[in-house]
């Protein structure tokens, strides 16, 4: 039972209770119409400390589709939060008014402290660098709506391996599901964190393999989820300059790739893929945003322990 429950970490819930997330998200996405009343008389708070576009629309789209009534702020500049006011004070005053809390934090970790103190569910919309676990969910309906399961996958993951949350979440969840391989695609400076490598794959023999060029593995993709290659992250002008390219998708690349291949990306894109690729049927990742509403809508169910339609 998911009442009452936090979301914090993408690793927080069982197997059996993501698989009950994505059940239902993937009910909704058949027949939304049929939740439409689903959480008339609830209210969700969106707490977003640093700005955000697809996440915040999706969570308040999320809730109006379902009946309810989203109160918030989009930057803390327009709360409490710019006279002094702590995360502990804000979310117990929140919790008096609204029956769900939805936060988005520069800081690792400030999800974890709202919910400490907090008598409402609270879900973590990004912590810094630290986790989004709403994507990860939404990354899991997707490919499972799209290819069916969510096992005996080959997943290409390309661009900034380094940094990005997206990609270490969606390691850590698809690494709990059979028979999936990783095929690793960055330039050596944006390659996997060593600790995930140890403590994910290796520690559970998951097979992965790493390289320079998509060109060189697209054709034994299942899955290939894009990231932004950032020029930030490098030392050497020249070096970032010299690479960039081979991280751009584009037409040319695809034309080894299998037919019912999927093209993921957690968006926004800047130009890692070609604007030609979104004609390419595989390319889904405004189908994955749209997933991404979906799921939000089965989470703020699950967890208001609202009746299901």
């Amino acid at each position: 039972m998911l009442k009452g429950r936090h979301l914090l970490d993408p690793m927080d819930f069982s197997l059996e209770e993501i698989e009950e997330i994505l059940n239902l998200g993937e009910k909704i996405s058949k027949n939304p119409e049929k939740f439409s009343k689903a959480c008339q008389g609830k209210i969700l708070a969106t707490l977003f400390y640093e700005p955000s576009t697809r996440t915040r629309f999706s969570f308040e789209a999320a809730m109006l589709r379902l009946g309810g009534q989203v109160i918030g702020f989009s930057e803390p500049n327009s709360s409490s939060v710019a006279k002094g006011e702590s995360i502990a004070d804000t979310i117990r005053t929140i919790a008096c008014y609204a029956d769900i809390a939805v936060i988005r934090h520069p800081k690792e970790g400030a999800p974890r402290v709202a919910a400490m103190y907090s008598k409402i569910p609270v879900i973590n919309a990004g912590d810094g660098g630290h986790q989004h676990p709403t994507q990860t969910l939404t990354d899991l309906l997707t490919i499972k709506s799209l290819k069916g399961r969510l096992s005996n996958l080959t997943i290409g993951l390309c661009g900034d391996l380094k940094f990005g949350r997206t990609v270490h979440s969606l390691i850590k969840a698809m690494s709990r599901y059979k028979d999936n391989k990783f095929i690793l695609i960055s330039p050596k400076e944006l390659r996997v964190p060593d600790y995930i490598k140890r403590e994910v794959l290796q520690k559970n023999n998951i097979e992965f393999l790493e390289v320079e060029r998509i060109e060189d593995v697209i054709e034994k993709l299942d899955i290939l989820y894009m990231t932004r290659v950032q020029r930030e992250r490098f030392f050497n002008e020249e070096e970032y300059l010299r690479l960039k390219d081979s991280y751009i998708l584009d037409n040319s690349k695809l034309k080894n790739a299998k037919e019912d291949m999927i093209i993921l990306h957690p968006l926004p894109r800047v130009n890692e893929i070609a604007v030609e690729v979104d004609e390419d049927k595989r390319a889904k990742y405004f189908e994955q945003a749209k997933y991404g509403m979906f799921v939000r809508m089965a989470l703020i169910i699950k967890l208001l322990g609202v009746e299901e339609c």
